[in-house]
């Protein structure tokens, strides 16, 4: 016996429509261990099932899941603006 995951072949759903970009029939389904789960191949979307055929909610990013920030670029530069005396308004334009 193997000791892989099942998976079983994967299908197109006839008149599905994606939750993503309500693509008609673009979704593919297949089942890894009887855990049916589901792909838009328009749009790249993809979640999993549950027993009842709900959508599994994704765990929410925290800063305990996610990862740490990038380490800032070195080749950035601040700029600073000053303004342009020229554009400057005489006393006598104003209203």
């Amino acid at each position: 016996m193997s000791e892989g995951p099942v998976i079983t072949k994967r299908r197109f759903i006839a008149g599905a429509v994606c939750p993503a970009c309500s693509e008609p029939d673009k979704l593919m389904m297949w089942s890894e261990n009887d855990v049916p789960h589901r792909e838009c191949v328009a749009c790249g979307y993809a979640d999993t099932l549950n027993e009842q055929g709900l959508s599994v909610p994704r765990e929410l990013g925290t800063r305990v899941n996610t990862s740490a920030l990038k380490v800032a670029d070195a080749k950035v530069q601040a700029v600073q603006f000053f303004p342009n005396p020229k554009l400057k308004k005489k006393p006598d334009e104003q209203q």
